[in-house]
This record gives structure tokens, C-alpha cells and sequence, in this order.
């Protein structure tokens, strides 16, 4: 989103409306295939349309999914789709602001949105009743959203974002990090350098034409996918997406940014004073793409170091457990659509300094870099992701995420059986390979540290101070201690 036995896995995938075959006596013990039952139609305008029935529960889950997020911007422009993940739910043509809520949640439902890299969904999940007036509102505010955008909602909602990131990110205890290991491990330029919430400065310049002219080209029915996903019959859903839908102009050529993995040639050593009480570490190394055959491996990796609440991963197990040198560590693979990062946080106990946690660190990775993982490791790490992804599919609203995201950015809808199954192939030498290709000496290690106590740096003799640039914009590397 840890291990689990075989009755437990089946359970799941039952409760996910998934069918199981029984195993012969011969094969005990192994696990067949999930299936989530789905069928697709495109309309001439080009929206792509899953609908996945499944009667078990009276609900329904409706999921937009826009193929734009922040990486769609450009420098001295960002934040804005995050800012149209607010403003989508500011009323549209038809519909006045309020009544989305009262829809929804007045009826025992819920809605919400989110935005990352690379994609904004709109989701809400009602009684199965309700599934007609969810599909009238997405296709309005698709259709008429600039009919009712004016100045004051517009500046109503800059303020509430602009808020959120202060809330959030720059007044929040190591808030500004990983928006630093961003900004050092892509070039300036690089789609993924920016945070997605945007820039305090941009946010502050953005017009309301800009973001108009954001909405008109990627907030299209050629850019979006819907999946339709719980209790419903697909032919009766078939005629409302039409008569909801079909008129919607197709929108304009989305031109998509190319985006590169742009080695490191060197290590870059960052460190940011922060008004905070405890040191912290982050080691982040370029990663992989979700479409990589490498990232499955990588996951397992991440469970392998550092799984949460686990006692006996790598780091967890060297760190917190043995020699109880640091709290806390958290290990993180993240796959973006066109390229990824890998990250390991580490927060010490009193006593104990960054630079030893970071030679501790790397003396952990060396020794699985040269043997690999145990296969009982394998075991345990893939079974905790197994049970994620299967518990996943236990809701409408998960089903319906993992449908869109394969259509997004595999282009088929049932590409969670290809995760699934190279989930279940990885093999100890996948791990250790995946080791050696990305965890290299080209990173970046950023120590946040108090207010003026660079010193506490891990290696600060050779560490680069950070600083926000006074405008907010972006931050700035500043000289070597």
C-alpha cells in the first residue's frame, strides 16, 4: 500500500469478488491466478470507460482518472493541477457549489481527489441508487467547470492551497525535505524536480486565465479514463455514460513532456537547518519506473531493509533492535510513471550521531549487495506486499484505482495480473541485482538538522548547506562547510 498464511490470502481474495480455483491435492499449497471481472468501452470523444460489476455490497464506486499531474507543468508554473484538484469541487455549470457534498456525503457516501506526479483522479462511492447523479456531476464539471470559474473562487481557493503547503510542508518538521532531495536528485528542469503541491511563489502569480488554459488542455475526455466499479448492471451504466458524456468535445492533442532518467555523476552532500528538535537522515538514490520490469524487485527490496513495524528487516533489525542507535527507519520505493527515487530516512536516538547511522547504513547495504537476500526473506517480503495488494481489492474504490491505474499507464485495465504474477516471480538474485543497479555511490544525503547546529550533519566537513530562496521558489545549494 506482512506474512500471511494461505486460508487468510483466500479469504481476501474472496471478499474482493475474486474466484479462486480449487487446488489439486498435488499442487497444495499453491495460489491461483486473481480476477477481477471487468468490461471497457471508449466513446467517440475518446473517454475510456471500465465497469467492473460486483453485487456484493449495495455501492458504487465512481473513479476519474486525468492523465496530468504536476510534471505537466512547467518552471515558474507549478502547482496547478494540484490547484484544479480544489477547484473541481467548486461547483460547475450545473451544478451549484454545495450540492456535490450533499450528493455524496448527505447521502452516506463520500468523495474526495488527489493529485501526485502524474495523474488527478476524482472519486466518489455511494449507495448503487445514487450511481446516475455521480456520473451527471463528473460530466458537468468535465463539460461547464469554466462556466461558473470566475475571480473570487479562484483566489478562495490559491488561498486554501497556498494554506495547505504552509501547513503541510514549510511550517511542518522536516516538511521541506523531500521536496530538497527532489530539487538535488533531478536537474532544475526535470518534470520530477518540482513538488506537486507547487511553489508558495508560483501559486502567488498564477492568474485565473492560466489556470483556465491548464483546464482546457488537460481536462478532456481524450485525457481521462472512468472506472465504474460495485454494484450496478453495465448495460444501464453503458447508456449513462453516453447520454452524460457523449457530447463532451474531445479536447485538444495532449503533448506529453519527455522525461529521462538523468544519472548523478557524483554524491551530492545537503544539509538544511530546520526548526526541529532531532537530526534526521535521508539517503535517496534515482529508482525505477512503475513500468520498469525492475520496480517489483525493488518493492520487495524496500520490504527487505526496512519493512514497517518489523523487527527483522535489515535495517530495522541492525538500527533500531541491535544497537538501538536510531528510532526510526523507514525505507521507500517510488515509482512515477517515467522514472523513480529510493529512499531510507532514518531518525537517531540520543547519542548518536547522523554520520554514524550513515556508515551504519551503507555497511548493511554493502553486505546484501554481495550475498543477497535469504529466501526466506523473499518469502516473508513478498507475502506482506501480496496481502497489501490483495486487501486492496477488498473495496470498490481500490478495485476501481488499480483498474484505472493499469489503463493509465500500461494501457490495459487488467494489467494488475502482470504485477501480481512478477510480484510472485521475484527471486533473490532479482533483489540482489536491483541492489547493485541502484543503491550506488551517486546519491543524494541530506542531513535536517536544528536551527544552527550544522555540525550535527552527518559528515558535515564535506556537506552543502541548503536554503530557501527568498521568494520561496525553489531552494538554493549553497557552498561546502
Amino acid at each position: 500500500m506482512s506474512p500471511i498464511r494461505p486460508p487468510l490470502l483466500a479469504a481476501l481474495v474472496a471478499l474482493a469478488g475474486v474466484l479462486p480455483a480449487p487446488a489439486p491435492a498435488q499442487a497444495q499449497g499453491a495460489r491461483s491466478a486473481i480476477n477481477i471481472p471487468f468490461e471497457r468501452m471508449t466513446l467517440p470523444n475518446g473517454l475510456q470507460v471500465v465497469l467492473a460489476p460486483d453485487h456484493s455490497v449495495p455501492q458504487v464506486a465512481v473513479n476519474m482518472y486525468y492523465h496530468v499531474g504536476s510534471k505537466n507543468e512547467v518552471p515558474g508554473r507549478t502547482g496547478f493541477a494540484h490547484m484544479f484538484e480544489h477547484v473541481m469541487f467548486t461547483g460547475s455549470g450545473h451544478v451549484p457549489y454545495g450540492l456535490h457534498d450533499r450528493l455524496t456525503e448527505g447521502v452516506g457516501g463520500t468523495n474526495n481527489g488527489s493529485t501526485n506526479n502524474d495523474r488527478t483522479n476524482y472519486y466518489e462511492v455511494v449507495p448503487s441508487n445514487y450511481l446516475e447523479s455521480q456520473l451527471w456531476m463528473e460530466a458537468d464539471r468535465m463539460g461547464f467547470l469554466l462556466d461558473k470559474l470566475d475571480e473570487a473562487k479562484f483566489n478562495a481557493q490559491r488561498e486554501i492551497v497556498q494554506n495547505e503547503r504552509r501547513q503541510r510542508t514549510d511550517n511542518q518538521p522536516y516538511g521541506r525535505a523531500y521536496e530538497i532531495t527532489d530539487f538535488a536528485l533531478y536537474p532544475a528542469s526535470h518534470p520530477y524536480s518540482w513538488p506537486v503541491v507547487g511553489y508558495l511563489t508560483d501559486l502567488q502569480h498564477a492568474s485565473v486565465d492560466d489556470v483556465k488554459q491548464f483546464f482546457r488542455q488537460y481536462y478532456s475526455p481524450a485525457n481521462a479514463t472512468m472506472t465504474i466499479a460495485g454494484d450496478f448492471q453495465p448495460a444501464e451504466a453503458r447508456a449513462m455514460v453516453r447520454k452524460y458524456f457523449a457530447d463532451i468535445p474531445r479536447g485538444p492533442a495532449i503533448r506529453r513532456p519527455v522525461v529521462t532518467a538523468t544519472p548523478l555523476t557524483a554524491e551530492k552532500r545537503l544539509t538544511f537547518e530546520d526548526r526541529v528538535q532531532v537530526p534526521r537522515l535521508y539517503m535517496v538514490w534515482l529508482g525505477a519506473s512503475q513500468k520498469s520490469e525492475d520496480d517489483a524487485a525493488l518493492n520487495v527490496l524496500q520490504e527487505i531493509l526496512g519493512k514497517a513495524s518489523s523487527r527483522t528487516a535489515r535495517l530495522s533489525k541492525a538500527l533500531v533492535y541491535d544497537r538501538q542507535s536510531a528510532s526510526a527507519v523507514q525505507v521507500i520505493n517510488s515509482p512515477n510513471e517515467d522514472v523513480g527515487s529510493f529512499l531510507i530516512q532514518i531518525t537517531p536516538r540520543p547519542g548518536h550521531s547522523l554520520t554514524e547511522l550513515e556508515a551504519a547504513t551503507d555497511s548493511v547495504i554493502a553486505q546484501l549487495k554481495a550475498e543477497g537476500p535469504t529466501a526466506a526473506e523473499i518469502a516473508k517480503a513478498s507475502a506482506g506486499l501480496e496481502f497489501a495488494f490483495v486487501s486492496a481489492l477488498q473495496s470498490n474504490l481500490g478495485k476501481s484505482d488499480i483498474l484505472n491505474d493499469g489503463l493509465v499507464f500500461h494501457g490495459d485495465a487488467g494489467y494488475y495480473k502482470r504485477e501480481y504474477a512478477k510480484l510472485k516471480a521475484v527471486t533473490p538474485a532479482d533483489v540482489k541485482r536491483v541492489a547493485n543497479k541502484y543503491l550506488v555511490a551517486q546519491r543524494v544525503v541530506l542531513s535536517v538538522v536544528p536551527m544552527g547546529k550544522p555540525e550535527e550533519a552527518s559528515r558535515a566537513a564535506a556537506s552543502t548547506s541548503v536554503t530557501v530562496a527568498p521568494d520561496g521558489g525553489h531552494y538554493i545549494l549553497g557552498t561546502t562547510r
